[in-house]
């Protein structure tokens, strides 16, 4: 009984089937992103709470600038907006610019980080240690999101359920979109005041 050979796994043999190339693919998982990228976004979910009263006033500087905006064209404030919008949230949350941004209810976690993209809370994988069960040197998107929103003033903003990722708002700018519906709010209600 010893002597009797082990049955390979299909595993084993998938790995060995596959051809070997000098080829890898780059930055194709959060592991392959540098841990600095982790730091730097665990940094924003440790000040969260500053970081939230700072989007605030951006906010609202942002909306004082709508007649701008309207001025210029917001199709053609697009593109200078998303160059900032792209690299300041690149930095700061390591953004993904899905173009509808939900950093204010997650606790300055970005959902979209998660590997599974998952935006209404953590899957069922998640580490003893927090960290994400399909990268495990990252900690999970989730348990950073909860951690981070306890510090907020709108605390209560993570339960709230997200809709799905729209696609078609892949690489736009939520400030100019946010921005442009919060004036048609405002323009709308003014009208209904006035035809009172």
């Amino acid at each position: 009984m010893a002597d009797e050979p082990t049955k390979p796994t299909q595993a084993s043999l998938n790995k060995k089937a596959a051809t070997k190339t000098a080829y890898k693919p780059s930055r194709v998982s959060a592991t392959g992103r540098s841990a600095r990228r982790f730091a730097i976004r665990l940094w924003s979910v440790r000040h969260a709470r500053s970081l939230e009263w700072f989007y605030a006033r951006f906010a609202d500087a942002f909306l004082a600038l709508h007649p701008l905006w309207k001025t210029v064209g917001y199709q053609r404030a697009e593109g200078p907006v998303k160059f900032v919008e792209k690299h300041v949230k690149g930095f700061l949350f390591d953004c993904r610019m899905c173009g509808q941004c939900v950093l204010s209810s997650t606790g300055m976690s970005c959902p979209m980080n998660c590997p599974k993209q998952l935006r209404n809370g953590p899957c069922g994988g998640v580490r003893a240690n927090g960290h994400c069960e399909v990268e495990p040197d990252m900690p999970c998107v989730w348990v950073q999101a909860w951690t981070g929103a306890q510090q907020m003033n709108g605390r209560d903003n993570i339960l709230g359920v997200q809709r799905p990722v729209d696609q078609s708002l892949r690489e736009t700018s939520s400030w100019l979109r946010v921005t442009a519906a919060v004036a048609a709010n405002r323009e709308a209600t003014a009208d209904s005041r006035a035809a009172q």
